[in-house]
């Protein structure tokens, strides 16, 4: 079975819960686990967040996409942002002791340890995120 949402939300964070409605419309559709339902909304939810504090810095007038597939038995999620982009591998180690109090860094960190693969393009203004096997 294949699937394929495609979401457009302007940088509010309020329009949070119209992603946080699609993932759950697709694990209802695709009987996802509850422990995989819990890693692919908290990461889709962390990727996004991101993307319109960070990426569009909250500006109403720039977008954020968010593209839903599902083929074989992976569900792959991209959110891409407006931004300038970032360089994931200069974000700090949340997990380090000098770093245990910053805010930064812990969205990546939760996305790459939720997600089975996690890839940012070179611009590093669009993150994508594989799920795989989270069918019950």
């Amino acid at each position: 079975m294949n699937m394929y949402k495609k979401i457009k939300i302007e940088s509010r964070i309020i329009n949070i819960r119209l992603v946080e409605n699609a993932i759950d419309e697709i694990s209802n559709e695709l009987g996802i686990s509850k422990d995989s339902y819990g890693k692919v909304l908290v990461a889709t939810l962390e990727a996004v967040n991101n993307a319109i504090l960070h990426g569009n810095k909250s500006d109403p007038k720039k977008f954020v996409n968010i593209e839903i597939s599902w083929n074989l038995n992976e569900l792959i999620i991209k959110v891409e942002d407006e931004g300038c982009g970032f360089n994931p591998e200069k974000v700090p180690d949340p997990t380090i002791l000098d770093n245990i109090e910053s805010v930064n860094g812990r969205g990546v960190f939760l996305m790459s340890h939720l997600a089975d693969k996690l890839k940012f393009n070179r611009k590093g203004n669009t993150v994508t995120m594989v799920f795989n096997n989270i069918i019950s």
